[in-house]
C-alpha cells in the first residue's frame, strides 16, 4: 500500500499574520527575520542552507487523459493530360484501393475542400487538360466535317 504525504508548510512572516499574545493578554506585533546587509556577498554555505530549507517542488504530472492514435493514411491521386484522373489509398504499405477511377470534378472539389494551396495548382492543371480536350475535340470535329463533305461528294 502507497500513502501519499504532503509537506507540512512552515507559518509566513506576512502582515496578514495576526501578532502573538503575551501573557497579559495584548498582541505583540512579530516583526521580520534580520536579512544580510545587501552590500555583503552571500557565502555559498548560507546559500547551500537556504536552498536545503526551501522543499524543493515536485515535477508536473502530466493529466491521466487518453493518448490520441495518430492514423495514417496516404491518398495519391494521378491524372494524365488526357483528363483521367486515378487514385489509391495506403494506410502504411496496405493498400486500401487501388486504381480507382475518379473524376476530375470531384478531384477539384476535393482539393477545395482540404485547402485553398491545393486547390490552385490542382485546379490549373484540370484546366490545362480541359483545353487540351477542347482543342482535341475541335480538331476531331473538323475531321468529321471534312469527312462528311468527302462522303458527299461521292454521292
Amino acid at each position: 500500500m502507497t500513502v501519499d504525504t504532503l509537506a507540512v508548510e512552515t507559518p509566513s512572516d506576512t502582515a496578514d499574520t495576526p501578532g502573538l499574545m503575551n501573557s497579559s493578554g495584548a498582541a505583540e506585533a512579530t516583526a521580520p527575520a534580520p536579512s544580510a546587509p545587501s552590500d555583503v556577498p552571500a557565502t555559498p554555505a548560507a546559500d547551500s542552507e537556504a536552498g536545503a530549507a526551501k522543499p524543493k517542488k515536485a515535477p508536473a504530472k502530466k493529466a491521466a487523459g487518453k493518448k490520441s492514435k495518430t492514423l495514417e493514411l496516404t491518398l495519391t491521386v494521378t491524372g494524365t493530360a488526357d483528363g483521367e484522373w486515378r487514385a489509391e489509398l495506403k494506410q502504411g504499405t496496405t493498400y486500401l484501393a487501388r486504381d480507382l477511377a475518379v473524376a476530375a470534378a470531384a478531384v477539384s472539389r476535393a482539393a477545395k475542400e482540404l485547402h485553398e494551396d491545393l486547390s490552385t495548382p490542382i485546379d490549373e492543371v484540370i484546366e490545362e487538360a480541359r483545353a487540351q480536350q477542347a482543342a482535341k475535340v475541335a480538331a476531331l470535329e473538323a475531321e468529321l466535317e471534312a469527312a462528311r463533305r468527302a462522303l458527299a461528294d461521292l454521292d
